[in-house]
């Protein structure tokens, strides 16, 4: 692998004649690791959380008969106890992941397995400190790269698309598609799809998690009443808060597989240096 440039510029060329693009400033960079750090903690402090009661609900209190989902163990017609994830009137059977899982040669009554939560063994007041306390990090690193990225118009760049590429969205996503990535000047720019999916990450899906995470916090309610009833109730907050991790998720693991199938070195190599390479002349290099 090249040596990448020593300077800050927008575009340098080194002396094999490979380019290389400047393309993630230093805030941008560590916000994105310390989201990164965060938000693993509070996935795993939050499945401990609902571990406590492993079921969600619509409207203002808890319906124990009729929960929107639940996550639970039963008893099956053979006698042995199996796994069961309820959603609406459908039941599926996930014996060994959700509701009954192994530890060793002993099976375990909980929602999410215990690799899955922080603290590994069940502890609910544990998990309301880890969780709490990483979630004024994610605040107040989310505060940091938004006001960055307002005043320095990286917000602008990142975030909304450009008037060519709104209209070529069809031709973004056909090359989504196939696995065919941006090149060369294209690559200096995220394209509409990135664009569209970190505006909605970025600036609805995160504050909505948040917002409905202090809807479901006493407190908060009897200080802003209104909060709670944005959402339908606590307990529709707590089912929009859980819905709005799950695709959290779902993003970085899709994030993730497209970082790996684009160029795993010249992706991760922009992420920890904020440089970027563009190949050299005679053959781009992808994304």
């Amino acid at each position: 692998m090249d040596a990448t440039p020593a300077r800050e510029a927008p575009e340098t060329v080194d002396a094999t004649g490979r380019r290389w693009f400047y393309r993630h400033p230093a805030v941008i960079r560590l916000a994105h690791w310390i989201n990164a750090a965060v938000l693993l903690v509070l996935l795993m402090s939050g499945l401990q959380i609902f571990n406590a009661h492993p079921a969600l609900y619509w409207g203002a209190v808890s319906t124990f008969d009729d929960p929107a989902l639940a996550i639970t163990s039963e008893q099956g017609r053979d006698g042995t106890n199996r796994g069961v994830v309820t959603i609406g009137s459908h039941s599926f059977d996930t014996t060994g992941v959700l509701g009954l899982s192994r530890e060793g040669n002993t099976a375990v009554d909980r929602a999410f397995p215990s690799w899955a939560t922080l603290p590994a063994d069940q502890d609910l007041t544990t998990g309301r400190r880890w969780h709490f306390l990483f979630a004024w990090f994610l605040v107040l690193n989310g505060a940091v790269y938004l006001l960055y990225g307002l005043f320095s118009g990286q917000l602008r760049r990142r975030l909304i698309p450009d008037g060519d590429q709104i209209r070529d969205f069809g031709g973004s996503v056909k090359e989504h598609l196939l696995l065919r990535f941006p090149e060369g000047e294209e690559a200096k720019r995220y394209n509409v799809i990135q664009k569209l999916t970190y505006f909605v990450v970025v600036l609805v899906l995160l504050p909505a998690m948040v917002l409905a995470g202090l809807a479901m916090s006493p407190g908060v309610d009897a200080a802003w009443h209104w909060l709670p009833e944005l959402f339908g109730g606590r307990q529709s907050a707590r089912t929009i808060h859980f819905i709005a991790a799950g695709l959290l998720v779902l993003f970085v693991v899709v994030h993730v597989v497209l970082v790996l199938v684009s160029g795993f070195v010249n992706n991760m190599r922009g992420m920890l240096t904020g440089w970027f390479s563009l190949g050299r002349p005679e053959k781009e290099t992808a994304r």
